[in-house]
């Protein structure tokens, strides 16, 4: 791999839940990160895309809600909190703020219609889905090579985000599916001196080298969130490096829920 070195299993204080892998990344230039990868068998688990009716903590979500198990959903527009790109849950389209054109037809979305799960830029999607969907992006895994480049304009279209998610290292979050019918919900750490956060580059190197054939990135920086085991996993910081107990607010969220 260009970006990474190595991906080195770390133990735990206490005990993970077995689907739970937690990974010290050491990257080309030498820094360092910490890696969350939360494997769900489609077989045993359903995935949902859920719109929080009041935004909150994600790890407060779950404990309020019942769910043992989520990862950080799509982004949003401050100060309302509406979700940014197209959301969908049970085939209804949810208040959103669409991407400007032409992004809002390129950026990549996650497809759920009960056990089929898809990754793709939007314009490869159905135009109507009878299921969930979250757009959110960019692509960073197809057909099980990365992708590379910014054809999906996030850096053109940075307007409408609180800076250019394409530039430098950051805590980061993405979902992928893999040819054993997994579903990857992944996180890392960053903003802090021995925690360095990942590029998007570097992210999909890491989803490509964890088996992913389809992957995507979601919301990031203090967003960054996932629950599995009932318990926020990662540690979320705002851009300064000061830790957020319990994770920032967010609207949307990507539940896994056992069969």
């Amino acid at each position: 791999m260009a970006a990474l070195s190595r991906l080195t299993p770390l133990r735990a204080p206490q005990p993970l839940p077995r689907r739970l892998r937690r990974e010290r990344l050491r990257l080309s230039d030498g820094a360092r990160t910490t890696l969350y990868v939360a494997r769900y068998d489609l077989r045993r688990f359903e995935l949902r895309v859920v719109r929080l009716r009041r935004p909150m903590p994600l790890e407060a979500f779950c404990r309020e809600n019942g769910f043992d198990e989520a990862l950080v959903g799509g982004f949003y527009e401050r100060p309302d909190l509406i979700p940014l790109g197209e959301l969908r849950t049970g085939g209804v389209e949810r208040r959103h703020v669409p991407f400007l054109a032409p992004f809002d037809a390129m950026r990549a979305s996650l497809s759920v219609d009960g056990p089929r799960v898809a990754i793709a830029r939007r314009s490869d999607l159905p135009a109507v889905v009878s299921g969930d969907l979250l757009q959110a992006g960019p692509l960073l895994v197809r057909g099980g090579a990365v992708v590379r480049g910014d054809a999906e304009g996030f850096s053109a279209g940075a307007a409408q985000f609180d800076s250019d998610i394409t530039d430098g290292r950051h805590p980061r979050a993405a979902i992928g599916v893999t040819r054993r019918g997994e579903v990857l919900a992944v996180a890392c750490d960053g903003r802090a001196d021995h925690e360095a956060g990942l590029s998007l580059g570097e992210l999909a190197e890491a989803m490509a080298a964890l088996g992913a054939v389809q992957a995507m990135n979601l919301d990031g920086g203090g967003s960054t969130s996932l629950v599995c085991g009932g318990r926020l996993r990662n540690v979320p910081r705002e851009a300064h490096g000061v830790a957020l107990p319990g994770g920032r607010v967010v609207p949307t969220a990507l539940v896994f829920r056992r069969r």
